[in-house]
């Protein structure tokens, strides 16, 4: 059996584990980042997680054949460099070779972001799919694309920005500074704006009821009125699931996985958003869904993703 380690690295923490070769976690933990140390610090706290993770699981250093990394930010993923990190506040930083300095054990690494994508597709929701997109409904909208069980990273690393996909030309304008972006419409952050305009403007909605102070809407809270039975509520959901969907029809007509992974805390609702988001979906896409056909599923993994990822991207790079 091999063993691969990986690391999801974090602004706050850093999460690892010792993974073996079908996907299962033997051991993880994670350790506080201390992100205003030194970079060189930091690997070595990272290096010293991989060695004790490993004597806790019952082998050697040596029996771990690869570590992984997941890491927020620009990736140059050849050269296992942190390009650009605001998370971590890093410019290009060699945090592999640091890594494998201390450890004598190859080093990968690739955005955090595909190595979710990667953990769902190695032994999570995604296992039973070669190619699949993997969607985080989150702060922004995130994800990875995996196709034939291999991340899609693009030209340097630097695609697969699918959050930045322009579903509404003119619109409300992205934190990356474009308009209409998918992530602008379609983010947990955007699904807790629209349910506030929503608010402001129907002061007679029992949405304030459930929530009457607005400074406290959070992404359940407009599937809470729905249920409810408030019309000001279903109408948010409805809106927001049609431009989630146009988003995903865009993903699916470009590469035509055979699954769409959702994940972010949104996905909790579970079928109240797939079952309309699956219905609209299917009319929106090229030619339909019968022919080739795109399961529409959310993730399984949770905070495990990233670190399955990791150590699926050192397993891939030293088979």
């Amino acid at each position: 059996m091999n063993y691969y380690a990986g690391l999801d690295l974090g602004g706050t923490f850093v999460k690892g584990g010792i993974v073996d070769e079908q996907g299962r976690i033997l051991i993880k933990d994670k350790i506080p980042t201390g992100k205003e140390r030194p970079y060189k610090e930091i690997a070595a706290d990272m290096a010293q997680l991989v060695e004790d993770l490993a004597q806790r699981a019952g082998i050697n250093k040596d029996d771990v054949k690869a570590v992984g990394i997941g890491s927020p930010g620009t990736i140059d993923s050849e050269h296992g460099v942190i390009v650009y990190s605001n998370n971590i506040s890093w410019e290009k930083v060699p945090l592999c070779s640091a890594i494998k300095d201390q450890l004598g054990l190859p080093v990968f690494i690739t955005n955090d972001a595909n190595a979710a994508a990667l953990g769902e597709n190695f032994c999570g929701a995604g296992k039973l799919y070669s190619s699949m997109v993997f969607i985080t409904l989150g702060t922004g909208v995130g994800g990875g694309i995996v196709i034939d069980g291999k991340i899609f990273e693009g030209n340097r690393s630097a695609g697969a920005e699918i959050g930045h996909e322009v579903i509404r030309f003119g619109g409300e304008k992205c934190t990356c500074g474009r308009r209409g972006c998918f992530e602008a419409y379609a983010s947990a952050t955007a699904l807790i704006r629209q349910t506030q305009a929503a608010m402001r403007k129907n002061p007679e909605s029992g949405l304030w009821k459930i929530c009457p102070s607005i400074d406290d809407v959070d992404g359940k809270t407009a599937f809470d009125g729905m249920r409810a039975g408030d019309k000001t509520a279903e109408k948010v959901v409805k809106n927001y699931i049609r431009y989630l969907a146009e988003g995903v029809a865009n993903l699916i007509n470009v590469f035509r996985p055979q699954a769409i992974v959702l994940g972010g805390g949104v996905c909790a609702e579970g079928e109240n958003l797939l079952v309309p988001l699956r219905r609209k979906v299917s009319r929106l896409v090229y030619g339909g869904m019968k022919y080739a056909p795109v399961k529409i599923v959310t993730a399984s993994l949770g905070n495990d993703a990233g670190l399955c990822g990791a150590a699926r991207l050192a397993m891939l790079k030293t088979l």
